[in-house]
């Protein structure tokens, strides 16, 4: 499947805000957002006119699909899917995003970003309910289980990365860092997804 290739931090430049999307990097004076809060480009430092509400909609669609490293037909697919639930789609959708199994790879603690957590998956490092899961877009359940193969526990990608998450960081998930083990305990409500991202833009932006 197609996946961006290109450099991670011009994703952010181009949000003018950090997508946290280089692990560790993000948070220090490295980050090339410290000095450069625009856009990539040679235009990208000079004044822009005024954008349209279609912009200002198209924007936070790119940001949140760049935020959990995905493309536009996956996107749409879990919008789509999304739409069909009870209550309200936007709030729905970032569930649906929240539980992907790369997305909880990366929020329990055993990659430094979604794009590490998934290489993980990809090289058949994660069992989900102690089946091996090699697909990245795979949606949980709640109630389901993920772990760390066994052959793969002593991997320093995945105990450096532990180190920035707390056991109760998250509501909805369970960390078991000394068995390297997480579970995905129920969909998140909006307010507990600390994610700065208004996705009813996105609605409205697929409601023309």
């Amino acid at each position: 499947m197609a996946r961006y290739s290109g450099p991670s931090c011009k994703l952010c430049r181009r949000e003018r805000q950090k997508l946290f999307l280089k692990g560790t990097k993000c948070l220090t004076e490295k980050c090339p957002l410290e000095k450069k809060n625009y856009p990539p480009g040679i235009h990208g430092n000079k004044r822009r006119a005024k954008i349209t509400e279609y912009a200002v909609q198209l924007r936070e669609k790119q940001k949140i699909k760049r935020i959990y490293g995905i493309l536009e037909t996956q996107f749409k697919n879990l919008f789509e899917k999304a739409s069909k639930t009870k209550g309200k789609t936007g709030e729905a959708l970032i569930q649906l995003l929240e539980s992907r199994l790369d997305n909880v790879v990366y929020r329990v603690g055993f990659a430094p970003s979604r794009k590490a957590a998934r290489q993980l998956i990809r090289h058949r490092h994660i069992l989900v309910n102690d089946h091996l899961v090699d697909i990245p877009s795979y949606l949980l359940n709640p109630g389901d289980k993920i772990k760390i193969k066994d052959k793969s526990k002593k991997l320093d990608i995945i105990h450096n990365s532990l180190k920035r998450v707390k056991d109760d960081q998250y509501s909805w998930l369970l960390i078991d860092k000394a068995n390297l083990m997480g579970e995905f305990k129920q969909y998140p409500n909006r307010d507990e997804v600390m994610l700065n991202a208004n996705e009813q833009l996105v609605v409205e932006l697929y409601s023309k």
